[in-house]
């Protein structure tokens, strides 16, 4: 008598292959985008499915170091933009800019609010296309509220200022911040003034800041609640200048002048230190807090208590 075949064992399908869709996109949005598109999709035919989904891609994170293939990345960014259709509320672009990505976003993403560039740079570096370019590609993001770049050189700041106060006349949070930008600050500052009204939050990195500047900035920005600048920056706020801006700023917030917070937002928490409101101010720093002017005038006028953070 021959022997008996083993029953089969019925094929049960993974757990994570049967959630919901709305569960399965909050897991895959976890991860980047480069992620998403160069391996995650191809797991299984659901999650192709929900890679799909146009609410999927409202945030778009690409990064141009996080790339194994870095021929793709225009392709790669190209799909996540097209996947959104239209949606796009949100994009960072980091590590590089190619021609005629934003003119891209611009043309198919009429809701994008939210635009941060991170280390930008050009391949191959052209200053003049990035100042003539970039304003160029400014002017089809009428609707963009907040604006953020941390520059890897300098364009020509109040060029592109001008254009992007004309072109975004809705930009509520505008930060700059170029690591290395040597130049004085109050014609940049002027053109924030002249063309940016309707600002609400700025931060600015910068070496050198005058006064003129500083009153340009509050002469200018009436709706302006939290202003962020450099410890170091040369300003003196003893008198009537410091005054008013404790009662027309609702937080002023002061960073070091380190390298590591002009590389990007992350490091802005490693190593702020910042005025809240009129209650208190912190500071964490890798070093012992600093005594000077600005910290010593904002103390007094404000009638504050200092809480330090070392680590």
């Amino acid at each position: 008598m021959g022997k008996k075949s083993k029953p089969s064992i019925p094929t049960v399908a993974a757990p994570w292959t049967e959630l919901p869709d709305d569960l399965t996109a909050n897991i895959l949005q976890r991860l980047h985008t480069e992620e998403i598109l160069m391996s995650a999709q191809k797991v299984c035919s659901n999650w192709w499915r929900v890679c799909k989904i146009p609410t999927m891609w409202r945030v778009i994170d690409v990064d141009y170091g996080r790339c194994t293939n870095r021929d793709q990345f225009g392709n790669i960014f190209r799909c996540a933009v097209d996947r959104s259709e239209g949606q796009l509320v949100e994009l960072k672009l980091s590590g590089v800019y190619v021609d005629g990505l934003l003119n891209y976003v611009a043309q198919r993403s009429s809701h994008l609010r939210r635009l941060t560039l991170l280390e930008y740079d050009t391949i191959p570096y052209n200053k003049e296309y990035d100042t003539l370019g970039f304003t160029k590609e400014i002017k089809d993001l009428p609707q963009l509220e907040e604006l953020h770049l941390y520059l890897s050189h300098t364009l020509d700041r109040s060029t592109y200022v001008e254009a992007i106060g004309i072109s975004c006349p809705m930009l509520k949070s505008f930060t700059y911040s170029c690591w290395f930008d040597s130049l004085e600050f109050s014609h940049f500052a002027e053109a924030i003034g002249k063309n940016m009204p309707n600002l609400q939050h700025l931060l600015v990195f910068v070496a050198d800041m005058k006064i003129k500047g500083l009153e340009w900035i509050l002469d200018g920005c009436p709706r302006l609640e939290s202003l962020v600048l450099p410890q170091r920056c040369g300003l003196d706020l003893q008198g009537s200048l410091g005054k008013r801006c404790c009662h027309q700023i609702k937080d002023l917030w002061f960073h070091p002048n380190s390298l590591r917070f002009c590389r990007g937002p992350k490091y802005l928490k490693e190593s702020i230190v910042f005025f809240y409101g009129s209650k208190a101010i912190y500071c964490k720093t890798r070093d012992p807090f600093p005594q000077d002017t600005i910290l010593e005038t904002i103390l007094k006028q404000k009638s504050t208590k200092l809480v330090t953070f070392q680590y």
